[in-house]
């Protein structure tokens, strides 16, 4: 998957900035940032896995 900051926070409806700074570890998320980017990478074939105890983690669904 091929997605560039400005377009996922395009897709996302959140500032590209704010996902620039979390990227580079220089600001944190609010939660419905947070939820908003989750929502569209699930959009777009991520699945985001719980902690299984090593690890959170995510997958790309096969196209």
């Amino acid at each position: 998957m091929k997605i560039g900051v400005r377009e996922l926070a395009d897709i996302a409806g959140v500032n590209a900035g704010t996902v620039n700074r979390y990227e580079t570890e220089k600001g944190g998320l609010q939660a419905e940032t947070r939820d908003k980017l989750q929502a569209a990478l699930e959009a777009r074939g991520v699945t985001f896995l719980a902690d299984d105890g090593e690890g959170a983690g995510v997958r790309l669904r096969r196209s």
